[in-house]
C-alpha cells in the first residue's frame, strides 16, 4: 500500500495477467469436500480436478506507477477494471478507493481525490480467491483490462448511454438513446446541450439531433432522444451489421464530452408453443456453453484468442454463445457483436 515501498524484487508481468495459469498442477491445489447433487451425490466427499489442479486459491497483489499527462486542476478521473479476480481491494497513492468482490464483472471507482496531477502515482491491486469459490477453472488475478479515464467536471459517466432499437423492421427503425449526464454541484443546466448523430456501419452521418439540457425535466440526470432510421440493415448472425451513436455535452460553444456508443439495429421475440424470432424470422440457437477461460493460455484476456475462438464456432455453424457461468470480458461482447454470434450472458452460477 505504502507508495514509497520497495517492490524491485517483485516478478515483472504485463496486464492482463493470470498467475494460476503458470502451475504448478496438482490435485492438493482444488481439494473440495462437496456432495454434488447434479450426480446424485448425498454426502460429501473429496473432489479433486475441478478448476483444473491449478494453484488459483490464494493472495497475489499488483503494483505499478503511471502517469495522467490529461489530468490537470478540474478534471475527473475514473479507473475502471474490466475484471479482477476477486475481492479487489485498489488503492491509489496508499489510499483504498474501493473494494469489489465479484470477480467477473466491470467496475469502477472515482479516483479524482486520490490521483496527483502531474507527478508520478502509485496503483495498488490486492487480490484473494478462497477456497472452494469455484467449480471451475476461475483464473486468478488482474486478469482483464484497466483503464483510466479522464473527463471535464462536465461528464458522460462510465456506461453512460443506453441504447434500444424499440421498432425495428425493414422499412424503418426507432432508435432511442438515453443518455446520463453528471454536471458540477450547482451548475446552470440551462447552459448544456447534448448532441447525438448517428452514423451507419459504413460510417456516413444519418441524422443528428441537438437537445437542450432547459428543454427537458432534468431530475434524473439523464435525457432521452429518439432517432428514425429508414430502411436499416438490420443485425444478424449473417449480417453483423453495426451503427454508432456519437454523444458529445457542450457548454454553451464549448465540448466537455465526447461518448461513442457501437449497437445493432435488430428485434428479438419469444412466441410461446413457436420459439426464438430475430428481426421477425424463426431463429435456432445453435450454441455452445462457453468457460471464460482460453484452454491453455489461461483466463488472462487476449482478443486474438477469443475472436480464434469465435471463427472457429461460426465455422462448426453456431450462431449463440451462452457465457458460463459468469459476465464475459467486454472483448468477447464487443467481437461477437462485430462476428455475428448471440450471446446470453449468465450473470452468476454459485459463486
Amino acid at each position: 500500500i505504502n507508495p514509497t515501498f520497495n517492490d524491485s524484487k517483485w516478478q515483472s508481468v504485463t496486464v492482463p495477467h493470470d498467475w494460476a495459469i503458470y502451475g504448478p498442477f496438482s490435485s492438493q491445489n482444488d481439494k473440495q469436500e462437496v456432495a454434488i447433487a447434479q450426480d446424485g451425490q448425498t454426502e460429501a466427499m473429496e473432489h479433486a480436478g475441478r478448476t483444473g489442479g491449478l494453484p488459483f486459491v490464494g493472495v497475489g497483489w499488483y503494483r505499478t506507477e503511471f502517469e495522467v499527462p490529461q489530468f490537470t486542476d478540474g478534471k475527473r478521473a475514473t479507473i475502471l477494471f474490466d475484471g479482477a479476480m476477486s475481492h479487489a481491494k485498489v488503492y491509489v497513492n496508499g489510499q483504498e478507493v474501493g473494494y469489489w468482490p465479484y470477480g467477473y464483472n466491470s467496475f469502477y471507482f472515482d479516483i479524482t481525490r486520490q490521483l496527483i496531477p502531474g507527478k508520478k502515482n502509485t496503483l495498488a491491486v490486492r487480490l484473494e480467491n478462497l477456497p472452494e469459490s469455484s467449480r471451475w477453472y476461475p483464473g486468478a488475478g488482474l486478469y482483464r483490462n484497466v483503464h483510466v479515464i479522464v473527463t471535464d467536471n462536465a461528464y458522460i459517466p462510465v456506461w453512460g448511454t443506453y441504447i434500444t432499437t424499440p421498432t425495428a423492421t425493414k422499412e424503418f427503425a426507432k432508435v432511442n438513446v438515453q443518455t446520463k449526464i453528471v454536471l458540477p454541484e450547482g451548475a446552470d443546466a440551462s447552459k448544456y446541450s447534448v448532441k447525438t448523430s448517428v452514423w451507419n456501419p459504413n460510417g456516413q452521418k444519418l441524422t443528428e439531433q441537438t437537445t437542450p439540457l432547459s428543454q427537458i425535466k432534468y431530475n434524473d440526470n439523464s435525457l432521452s432522444q429518439e432517432f428514425i432510421i429508414q430502411t436499416p440493415t438490420l443485425w444478424s448472425p449473417d449480417m453483423p451489421a453495426l451503427y454508432s451513436a456519437e454523444t458529445r455535452l457542450y457548454e454553451g460553444d464549448q465540448l466537455k464530452d465526447l461518448y461513442t456508443t457501437p449497437f445493432g439495429i435488430r428485434s428479438i421475440e419469444i412466441i410461446p408453443d413457436k420459439g426464438f424470432f430475430l428481426n421477425g424470422e424463426k431463429t435456432m440457437f445453435k450454441g455452445v456453453c462457453n468457460h471464460h477461460d482460453l484452454g491453455p493460455l489461461g483466463a488472462a484476456v487476449s482478443d486474438a484468442a477469443i475472436r480464434r475462438q469465435i471463427r472457429i464456432l461460426k465455422d462448426m455453424g453456431c450462431n449463440a454463445i451462452r457465457t458460463s457461468h459468469n459476465m464475459p470480458a467486454p472483448e468477447l461482447v464487443k467481437a461477437c457483436d462485430e462476428m455475428g454470434m448471440m450471446l446470453m450472458v449468465e450473470s452468476f452460477d454459485e459463486w
